[in-house]
């Protein structure tokens, strides 16, 4: 996404008109050397496709914050949010006046750092994903374990009702295990795409030239048409605005400024529950893994011995 708007601000600075632009932006459907285009992953074609769903609606006399708003509903949550938030920008650089070009451009780096953002915590999870998964077959590795030592463990866990106690116990556990965990990850993931967008627009709404009030109402009427509210967005631009006016000095870098900060800060907060997230995983890995892999594999060697014991006497 961050090529794709850089580009059309390229285009747009240019001189080239908004809907040539789009249309401009759909890539073709084979190379110029007549070589079959390589093919796309399902990521890279489904946005491919809301790429030329704008350049379409646009075609058509769509406003391009309407056109852009409406395309990203066909992609997933993460990437439907970045894209409203290049409509909302879109809507307040039309309503303001604003140049298009500078102001996506400033969109294109936001859109690089909380791509940067999200590499960062998709590699600091990767670690306890990877090792809570491993430790989740272990119970499994267990009952292999049992059938290279000559202990007939699954036998004994579907034909004695001592068995079949442990094998509900054990199934089970390991499926609280795995909920567990995909709980945790999903709380430690479940973080906003777009920080600071608050401040954004209201820096590109007064580099329109209009006032402050009317750029943060302008600010803000984005946000909601795009429920892209963030808690405390806006009374953060407005401290912001504040120490301009006591400082006299222009409100919009600073706004920009506070933008970059906050993305900053959202990528600290991100890195450090992912850290506590490795720590949050030996939770369950004590409470219901181990206790998995002695129903499942330790226990039923057990049986085996003692019934052999009995049966040889």
């Amino acid at each position: 996404m961050a090529a794709v708007v850089q580009r059309l601000a390229v285009l747009l600075e240019a001189g080239v008109a908004p809907s040539s632009a789009w249309g401009y932006l759909v890539a073709p459907e084979g190379s110029s050397a007549g070589r079959p285009a390589p093919a796309r992953s399902k990521t890279g074609a489904r946005h491919a496709m809301v790429v030329q769903t704008i350049a379409r609606a646009v075609g058509r006399g769509v406003p391009a914050d309407s056109a852009i708003a409406a395309a990203a509903r066909a992609t997933d949550p993460r990437t439907a949010q970045a894209w409203l938030a290049v409509a909302a920008v879109w809507q307040v650089a039309a309503e303001s006046g604003a140049p298009i070009a500078p102001c996506l451009r400033e969109v294109a780096s936001a859109l690089r750092e909380i791509g940067d953002n999200q590499r960062a915590i998709e590699v600091a999870l990767a670690a306890p994903v990877a090792t809570a998964r491993l430790m989740g077959v272990l119970p499994l590795v267990a009952l292999g374990l049992g059938a290279l030592l000559g202990f007939d463990s699954l036998r004994m866990l579907t034909t004695t009702v001592p068995g079949q106690v442990c094998l509900v116990a054990g199934v089970g556990l390991l499926v609280i295990s795995r909920a567990w965990n995909a709980q945790l990850v999903r709380v430690a993931a479940a973080r906003p795409v777009v920080t600071g967008l608050a401040a954004e627009l209201t820096a590109v709404a007064m580099s329109g030239g209009v006032s402050v009030d009317r750029a943060q109402q302008s600010a803000g009427e984005a946000l909601e048409a795009h429920r892209l509210l963030e808690p405390g967005g806006m009374a953060a631009v407005g401290q912001v605005i504040e120490l301009s006016r006591r400082a006299g000095v222009p409100a919009a870098e600073l706004l920009r400024s506070e933008a970059r900060h906050q993305r900053r800060e959202a990528l600290a907060r991100s890195q450090k529950v992912s850290a506590r997230l490795s720590v949050r995983l030996m939770i369950p890995l004590g409470l219901c893994v181990l206790p998995s892999f002695m129903l499942l594999g330790v226990a039923p060697l057990l049986l085996a011995v003692v019934t052999s014991t009995f049966g040889s006497w």
